[in-house]
């Protein structure tokens, strides 16, 4: 990560989601004393629709879309402190309000904290893969976490994915399918970059300059 000087944190509160710990019950899920659901409205002062990025890394696809789209709201959530800091100090330096970012292991912070039908996207590019097979139940995309994305998706909202390895690509697409609320969409076609930050990750960047091929998902959650 480029050493960029981080600001002081009382300039990156305002872009700071605060979250309570949310620590797992006996069976993994969260304890029955969950924290209250996050209040949109109250977090960002308007009513604009929320869309949510799940590991956001280095944050450039939230500066993006925040430039991008000033009439949506966005969160994202790392479970590493230094991104959000990093991602932080990106967005107050940019000066986009539109944003939030906080520090939480999202298998907890969505039924923790996002009301149901709340969202009207979840973007989760470039997953960690886990290579090794006894590791793979640290994936983030589990039945488990494919039912809350649905479940905090409103009617017609979706749901975003993308991966450079071809083995999980085809794992995140049988589970998506297996979910009888979401339907499949054509996949975004894959533009040409007008420039070396027009990328929708750091990741996407990376691999794209190697020449890797990028497997992309797009699902929509039926209306009731």
């Amino acid at each position: 990560m480029s050493r960029r000087p981080r600001l002081p944190l009382e300039q990156l509160a305002p872009y700071l989601l605060t979250v309570p710990p949310l620590a797992p019950g006996p069976s993994g899920r969260p304890a029955p004393a969950a924290p209250a659901l996050l209040d949109w409205r109250e977090v960002f002062g308007n009513d604009h629709p929320v869309e949510l990025e799940v590991g956001f890394g280095k944050g450039l696809f939230l500066l993006t879309a925040a430039q991008t789209h000033p009439e949506i709201n966005f969160v994202g959530v790392e479970i590493v402190r230094k991104y959000q800091l990093f991602t932080a100090t990106r967005l107050a330096k940019r000066g986009l309000h539109n944003v939030r970012v906080a520090c939480a292991d999202v298998r907890l912070f969505l039924p923790c904290c996002i009301a149901a039908a709340s969202l009207q996207a979840v973007h989760v590019y470039f997953p960690d893969p886990w290579w090794k097979k006894r590791h793979h139940k640290r994936r983030i995309f589990t039945p488990e976490f494919v039912a809350e994305c649905v479940r905090v998706l409103r009617p017609g909202g979706q749901l975003h994915a993308a991966t450079d390895v071809e083995e999980y690509a085809a794992v995140m697409t049988a589970l998506l399918a297996d979910q009888p609320a979401l339907r499949p969409l054509p996949p975004p076609s894959e533009k040409e970059p007008l420039h070396d930050l027009d990328y929708l990750t750091n990741f996407e960047r990376k691999f794209r300059k190697q020449g890797k091929p990028i497997f992309r998902m797009r699902y929509e959650k039926r209306q009731a």
